[in-house]
Order: structure tokens, then sequence, then C-alpha cells
């Protein structure tokens, strides 16, 4: 296909080097500088993609970020596949494969555009709410249905092979808009000496300059673009970011830029260098100069291809060198719309009418220079209705009242394949919102501006409702001087040296007269809106002005239910162009005015962002980086299969020849009932605590009390949130009167040490007490079994007594094993006579390999984490997170042993244990539970039910926490929580499963083994 729109001559693209990509499935040219949009217009591609609901042919309508139809899938392999990328960003490269996002068989020939047809009377706001509710079986196919009919793009299958980074950055002044008003406030900030970051989203700095003739001194403009970027690229604080979005405006002017850094070169980025980055900047002061976007007039069959916005239609005249079409209708409510059909005459080709809201312009220059070109000029009238099905064919015009809320003449039709529309423009507000900033309606903009802002943010420019060139490159230097000023600049400043740090002058630029512009958002039909052929207010979620009436009709008054209910602004590009004509249309309805109305409140993204730039490095291995204890090469060794637990690599059981899981577990559980098993318990959290108030702390943290712990002794403790809910428990040592030795859940470790540092700094600041991780710097390996201690007896000196007498159950000692320094605790997890033996990490294995050697004799046995958990369970030991859920307390657990009442500073939680709720009869308690049939096994997270032969639904009292095959007993147990569990023992609750099958449980104590402790304490 030739590239039929494609002018001999004009704009930034470079004729001599063409380029070749495929636009679903179809081989098209393009040339150097070119979009993916203007390069299918260049083609003749009228239909870029179909509607979300109804499926009707889309074209392009914009040129930048608020494109709502040109939403491609790119990317040559499944790896490089990238979805919903606006073909009017993405640059054009040798190669480029792009395909849409919906339509089948074809974006041509879509089977569901009958929808399209009678699609408003079945799909109205709120459709999903109301409709595919019965029955419920159905719902996985419903669910299907939607999703596939939606055609915003499919996520890629395969892992993508690119780098992606983030970088942290920090500035005087970070720049957003580099057009006119940003250029100056840059220029200016830089010659005064501010270290200055200015970002753009286009592939060029320039802005609105790139797009139009206008010329500065007699000059392009161009010329004044390119003199000033120069400059800024000598100094070496400011960083140009072209090709980068500032997506999110966040508190403390903190922002965030996604920058595209090779997206415009091939699907893969060349070697060694990075995709797409993520900066995070920190700026003192931070200049709004986003510009403005032109507002699209609604109405009937506006979404027809070949229906664009006027600015766009120039914008591809002029920096692309293309007409996309050959007959145009203009109409516009203000005179900046006149530059396109000036621009489209100018091309050669043949401007049908003009055609202007207004009653009488005949003073603006533009007006003039339409008529210098003998272009039609229709006014007090507008274009009711686009004709045509793939393509615009004509148009009916008609005259409109003074207000444009009514037609007041008869309509004619216009021969034409282009519809080019100016509402006014819309500043560009949407990062100004971000950190909560209410915009306000400005009357003589007719739009809105930002408000005010606690944020050290100024704007500049469009944002602001200005839109001449010379008094927006004014107010950028004024800008930028101001910056200066806040920053205790000067621009005459000694100890800047870079060049050209003087005054800014403004070069000289034409002016224009121009007549008022018309607030016009919603053009009249003759027929009432909702007779009327759809009227379009948001292309990419099928809003139409119907719609928003409807939803209107149907009670919705605030415009933010109003936007919910119809998803008008939901799509990719956040309302850009739609949410201020569907706010007026709202207001409309309501009889309000838009101030009345107000408005939606834009968030981030403001275009998307990728999941990996997001990510950056942080992926792969470096997402959730693996941790290895100093042992790992054994276990590797031993044929160990490892479980994630907290990012570290745990052993979960030692399989031999052709053991199951459960034979190895097994064998590894009486191997420590019965002789010794040995365990890699490195990965437990710990903490080192000092401090004079660190007795005073641990008992303002822990529910139990710790005033009374001697050193040399252990104690175990709940940790609760304010709630009295638990959320971490062990064992912590006292080292010294004013040290003690803490461990944690291996996964709760960082979340431990975290709480510790908030409530000291943020609520006890002024207890003497510090806190250091130390997990990484002790290996802990445990021996446990009633073999234990003769083996320990083995590697320690001849004067080390570790006799019960001497080194008795929860005390530890410093000692020396295997002629290593080490700290010895004698706890349990498994109820069974246990030492655990921390060593500097370096001596991990060195220590390990001995017991092992030495333990040859006594069969000793390694066991894993699921043997851990058996044996833990046999005790009725729980485990944080598995046996709680963060609504139970350890009064609900049967440990109000562990609950200090007397303590004379109220512990974390204690509040909380008091509430009304936690003192209810009817809480879930924890409870042993043994299987009528002592064979079969409770699977975990069975919920319990009374009576198991009453009507569906059934009352649940309860869900099965912890359960397992018990060799040592000979049969299953289980763990759960039960309601009012503590009060039911010997009664029985039943569990239904999906097979239809009940089992029938006992309810005991969850202390299945040695109740009174002997084992670990002889």
């Amino acid at each position: 296909m030739t590239q039929q729109n494609r002018l001999k001559n004009g704009g930034r693209i470079d004729r001599s080097i063409p380029i070749t990509f495929t636009f679903n499935g179809k081989q098209l040219t393009g040339f150097q500088g070119d979009t993916l949009a203007s390069a299918l217009l260049a083609n003749g591609i009228n239909v870029v993609g179909r509607s979300f609901k109804y499926s009707r042919p889309r074209g392009i309508v914009a040129c930048g970020a608020e494109e709502p139809n040109a939403i491609m899938q790119l990317g040559a392999t499944e790896g490089t596949q990238v979805p919903n990328v606006r073909a009017t960003q993405q640059e054009l490269f040798e190669g480029l494969v792009a395909s849409s996002t919906n339509g089948w068989p074809s974006v041509d020939t879509d089977a569901m555009s009958l929808l399209g047809k009678f699609g408003g009377k079945m799909m109205p706001p709120g459709f999903y709410y109301k409709t595919f509710m019965f029955p419920q079986s159905l719902w996985g196919t419903y669910e299907s249905m939607i999703r596939k009919a939606a055609g915003l793009g499919k996520s890629p299958l395969k892992n993508d092979p690119d780098h992606y980074d983030n970088i942290n950055q920090h500035c005087d002044v970070l720049i957003v808009g580099a057009g006119p008003a940003g250029l100056t406030a840059a220029l200016t900030a830089a010659r005064g000496g501010a270290r200055v970051i200015i970002a753009d989203e286009q592939n060029e700095f320039g802005g609105c300059l790139l797009n139009t003739k206008e010329t500065m001194d007699g000059k392009p403009s161009s010329k004044w673009i390119t003199s000033v970027v120069e400059e800024l690229s000598t100094y070496k604080d400011v960083l140009l970011l072209p090709r980068s979005t500032v997506n999110g405006y966040h508190d403390h002017n903190f922002l965030t830029i996604h920058q595209r850094c090779t997206d415009h070169l091939s699907d893969m980025a060349p070697i060694n260098q990075v995709r797409q980055r993520l900066h995070r900047v920190r700026a003192k002061w931070v200049v709004l100069a986003t510009g403005a976007h032109e507002r699209p007039l609604v109405y009937a069959n506006n979404d027809i291809p070949g229906c664009m916005l006027a600015n766009a239609v120039s914008t591809y005249i002029n920096r692309y060198g293309v007409v996309p079409g050959n007959e145009l209708v203009l109409m516009t409510t203000n005179d900046y719309g006149y530059q396109t059909a000036l621009d489209w005459h100018d091309a050669g080709r043949k401007v049908v009418a003009i055609v202007d809201t207004r009653p009488n312009t005949a003073d603006s220059d533009y007006v003039k220079q339409a008529r210098q070109r003998d272009i039609k000029i229709i006014n007090g009238s507008a274009i009711i209705e686009a004709h045509g099905s793939k393509r615009v064919s004509s148009v009916s015009i008609a005259q409109i009242n003074e207000k444009g809320t009514k037609l007041a003449g008869v309509a004619s039709q216009l021969k034409a394949d282009t519809v080019a529309t100016s509402g006014g423009w819309s500043p560009v507000i949407h990062l100004s919102c971000h950190t909560g900033s209410r915009p306000i309606w400005d009357d003589a903009v007719i739009g809105f501006v930002p408000g005010k802002t606690i944020q050290k943010q100024l704007t500049v420019g469009g944002i602001n409702g200005q839109y001449n060139t010379k008094l927006v490159m004014q107010q950028g230097i004024e800008t930028g001087q101001q910056v200066l000023k806040e920053l205790g600049l000067d621009i005459k400043t000694e100890h800047v040296t870079e060049p050209a740090h003087t005054a800014i002058s403004l070069p000289r630029l034409e002016q224009r007269k121009l007549s008022p512009p018309m607030a016009l958002f919603h053009i009249p039909h003759s027929k009432p809106t909702s007779q009327a052929p759809k009227q379009f207010v948001d292309y990419q979620n099928d809003v139409t002005a119907a719609g928003i009436e409807i939803a209107c009709r149907e009670g919705y008054e605030s415009i933010e239910h109003v936007k919910r209910y119809t998803a008008m602004g939901f799509g990719t590009d956040q309302g850009k162009l739609g949410n201020i004509n569907g706010m007026a249309i709202t207001a409309a309805a309501l009889n309000k005015t838009i101030p009345e109305t107000g408005t939606t409140i834009y968030r981030p993204n403001y275009t998307p962002v990728t999941f990996a730039a997001i990510a950056g490095r942080n992926c792969g291995q470096l997402f959730d980086p693996a941790r290895f204890t100093a042992i790992h090469k054994w276990h590797l060794q031993q044929g160990a299969v490892f479980e994630d637990v907290g990012q570290w690599k745990r052993p979960w059981y030692y399989p031999k020849a052709n053991e199951t899981m459960e034979e190895a577990v097994n064998r590894e559980c009486l191997a420590v009932r019965e002789s010794v098993g040995i365990l890699d318990a490195t990965t437990l959290g710990k903490i080192d605590i000092q401090g004079k108030d660190a007795r005073e702390f641990l008992n303002r943290i822990y529910s139990n009390s710790w005033t009374k712990l001697p050193v040399g002794r252990c104690r175990y403790g709940l940790m609760c949130r304010e709630t009295g809910m638990i959320f971490d428990d062990g064992v912590t040592a006292c080292l010294g009167d004013n040290h003690f030795h803490m461990t944690t859940t291996t996964g709760g470790a960082a979340g431990v040490m975290e709480w510790l540092e908030l409530w000291h700094q943020t609520e006890w600041p002024e207890l003497d007490v510090y806190f250091n991780t130390i997990t990484d710097h002790w290996a802990t390996i445990t021996i446990s079994g009633p073999n234990s201690r003769k083996l320990l007896s083995e590697l320690v000196n001849a004067e080390t007594d570790i006799s019960n007498e001497s080194f008795a159950f929860m005390d530890w000692k410093e000692m020396e094993v295997a002629d290593i320094p080490a700290r010895v605790f004698r706890v349990s997890f498994t109820g069974e006579l246990t030492y655990e033996i921390n060593v500097q990490a370096d001596y991990g294995m060195h220590i390990w390999e001995k017991f092992i050697a030495h333990g040859e004799k006594y069969d000793i046995t390694p066991y894993g984490t699921e043997a851990i958990h058996v044996l833990r369970a046999e005790k009725g030991f729980i485990i944080i997170g598995q046996d709680t859920d963060g609504s139970v307390h350890p009064h609900d657990l049967g440990m109000s042993w562990c609950v200090a009442q007397q303590k004379p500073f109220s512990f974390l939680g204690k509040r909380g244990m008091s509430r009304e709720d936690c003192v209810r009869k009817g809480r879930k308690q924890l409870v042993g539970l043994k299987t009528k049939d002592p064979k079969q096994l409770l699977p975990e997270g069975s919920q319990g039910v009374l009576n198991p032969t009453g009507s569906i639904p059934i009352q649940m009292v309860g869900h099965v926490t912890s359960s397992y095959w018990s060799p040592t007993l000979n049969r299953s147990i289980a763990m759960g929580l039960v309601k009012d569990g503590l009060s039911k023992m010997g009664e029985s609750v039943y569990y239904p499963q999906q097979d239809g099958s009940v089992i029938e449980a006992e309810i005991c104590s969850y202390t299945f083994l040695d109740p009174k402790g002997e084992r670990q304490n002889v």
C-alpha cells in the first residue's frame, strides 16, 4: 500500500530513511520520525480498532497521550509484546509489528459489530450491575465472554527479555513539559545555577511549537527550540529527559517519571541498554508546564473514522507531512480551530467549509485569513451528525441558537471524508490533582485550572489557560525567576560559570487578534438525545451523552457516581478528552452549572506504565532474593527438597532412595522422638536488644512480664498488635541486665524489627533501647531427641556441665562446641530434650558436620520443616500465621498464662483484648481435633459445622488450621478454631468436604503428646 496521504515535502520526518512495519498482518511503509499513528494515516488506514462495548469501527482521533482509540498490541514475539500502547506515542522503527487489540475475526469485519447497531438498548449504563446475575452457574461463562469483548490488549505469557531500571534523582526544580513555557522556565533556572530536571513525553522538546508553522524573529520556531536545548545541554546540573512522562505526583514533591529509553529503536533494547527507566524524583520545587488538550465536540456519530481533533489534523500535516483525508469540514467554537482549515488548504486539499458555532467572528485575524483563501465559513451553525460506516462520507449541519442548546434551522448535508472539531482547550491539570488539590472552574478559560496546593509547586502556560505563545514564554521566564528567588539563587550570581548566564530576551512573535470563544460541549440534534444516533463523550469506554443523561435520571447526582456508573474516564486515557464534556452534560441534565457539579479527581498514572518499569531490576532472582544458610551446600548434597520461608531456602524434607514425602517425614519424626534429629534453624529471626530500658521495652511489647527474668534464662513471649491480636511469638534470652537476644518466626523477622523501631521512634523515644538485626550473623543448629545431651557432651569441654541440674530447660549458656565459641539455648519446639547451638555463621558448616559425624552412633537424622510442623503439633505448639489469622488473641488460644495483667505499664494489646468483641461468647478458640476414624486426615482449611444435616447455608463454627499424620501416635491429629471450643471438650464437630462426605472429629486438648512436659525437662 502506498502512502497516499503523504505530502511530497514538509514536516519533521526524514524521507531519506524509509521504514517498513506491519499492522494487522499488512506490510506498510513510513519514514524516520513518524509515529505509528502518522504512518497509518499516511497509508490511508481508517479503522484501527473497535469500540469497547459496541464494537463500532474506530479511527485515530488525536496525536498524543490523549488518543483513546489507537490502542495497539506491539511486539513481533510473545516475549516482546506490550499491550495498550498508544499509536500516537509509539515512534516508528524498522520491523515494528502492531495489531489492534480487538476485533474478530478482524478489525475490519468484526462479528460483534451488530451490537453497535442496537447495543444502546442492550447495554445501557450500569447494565453489568443489572444483568448476568442469573443463573449463578453461568458466572464463569459470563466473565470469559465479557473479558473477551472488552478488547484492551493481552498480557504476554512469556518472560520479557529486556532489562529495566529505577533511579533516584534529586533536583532544585523539576519542570514538567518542554513546550515554550517549560523551556523558558528551565533556561532561566539553569542560568541562575539551579539543579534542573526537565521532562517531556514527546521524543523532541518544543511542545506545541513542533506542530505549527509559527515563526520567531522571522525564522521557524524550531531554530529557537534547537538553540535553547543546546544551551541547556551545556549545564552540568541540568538533566534533559525526552520520551519521559511524569506519570505520578505524590506528597512532599515526590514524582515518578516513566522514561521510554529504547522503545523507539526496536522490539528489544540493544545489548547493554535498558528498555525503560523509572525516575523517582525528590524536587524542592515543581513547575507544571503541561499545556492543554484540545476538547472535541459531542455530536451524533462523532466516532466514525475520519472524525478527529482539529489540532491533531494540523499536527499530522505540519509535523509529519500527512493530510489524513481529501475533503475537510471543520467545526469550531474558537479561533484556534481555524488554523486547521488554513493548514489543510495550504497542503493542497479541499476545505468544504468551516462551521463556526459562534454567530459573529468578523474581527478575527484567523477569519480574515480563511476568507483570503476563499474558504466557506458558516457561522452560528454546527455539525449535528456525521454519516458513514468505516469512514465519514458526509455531515449534516444546522443552525443553532445563540447558547448552542437548540437547533434554529433545518439540517443540510455537506460531502466530506474528514471532520475536524475544536471545542476549545482543557488545561492538563492531572498532575496537579494527584496530591489532592481540587481544580477550579474558570469561565474565561472555559475549563478547570489548578487549585490551591500545599506542595512547593508553580504552574505556567496552557495549564493556566494561557495559550498566547508570547505571554506563555514571558510567564515561563517569570516562573523561572520565582523559583530562583525561592531557592535563594540569583540569575546574575557570580558562582555560575556556565555560558550565556544572562537574562533571557524573548524572540519576536506574530500576534493575532482573536474573537471570544464559545462555551459549547454538546451539540443538539433534531431528535432527543436518547433517540438520536449515539453521541460519544468517552470514546474508549463507549460512554454517550444519552448514557450520562440516563445515569442522572436514575438518581446519580454526584459526578463521581456518574463517572463510576457510566465508566466515564476509566480507560487508559484517563478521561483526557471526554471528562469535561461529560461534566458539562451532567451539569445540564441536573440543571446545574459546571462549578456546582464539580469535577472528578485524576489519579496516577497519567498514562499507563509497564509493570517492568515499576519493578526495574527487582525481578526474577532480584525480586525476591533467595537466602541461603551456611549449611545449604550440605542440604543440597543430601538431596533435600526445599520450601521458601521468608526468602530463605529451608529444607522441607530429606527423601531417601524412593521415599515419598510422607515416608520421609514419618522417618524424620520418629528419629527425633526415639534418638536424635538435627535441624538447620539458622533462619529464625534474631534481634539484639540493648539499653538500660530494654526490660521496660520488652514489658510493653510482649504480653507477658520480663522484669524479673534473670541473666542466663530464656522466656517465651507473645507479641500483639494494638487490637490485642497476636502477630508473632518467640523465645527471648537475657544475656545481661540490659542485654537480650530475641528470636522471631522466620517469616516475621523483618516485620518484628520494623514493629520495634516503630514503637520506639514514634511512641516511646524516651526509652534508652537499641535494636540490631543479627539473623545473618549466627548459624543455629538444633539437636533434639532423647540422645541429644549425649551427643552434645561429646563436643563440649569436659568441664562444661550440661546436666539437667546445671543446664535446665529454658536456660542458656556460653560454651565452646567443637572448639567454637557458642551460645547454647535449651529450648524446644519439638517437645523433646533440645539444644539450640548458635555460632558465628562462618562456623555453621563446621559445627553441623561435627554433629553429623559424632551422631552416627545415635543414627542422627536431619529433619526438615514438615517434620518440625508435625512434631510441634503433637506437642500443641502454635505457628503464627497458620494457627492464627490476625483475629486471634492469646485467650482464644488458651494461652492466658502468657498475659501478665498486673504490669505497671499497659502492654501492647491489653486494651484491645478488653474490647467488647474480644470478651464476648462465641469467639473462635483453638482446640485439638481427633477424627473418629484415626486414619482419616482432616484437610486444612475445612470449615466446621455442628449440624451436618442442616439446610444449606449451614452456620460455620470454625476451620481446621493444622492437620498432620502423627507417626508417633499412629493417627491423624489436627488443630482448629471452633466457636467456644474450649468449653466444648469431648463434643463432636463435623467438616463437610467438597465430594459430599463429612468428617467427624472430637474436640480435645491440642496437646496430644506429653502434656506434663516430661520429655523436654529430662
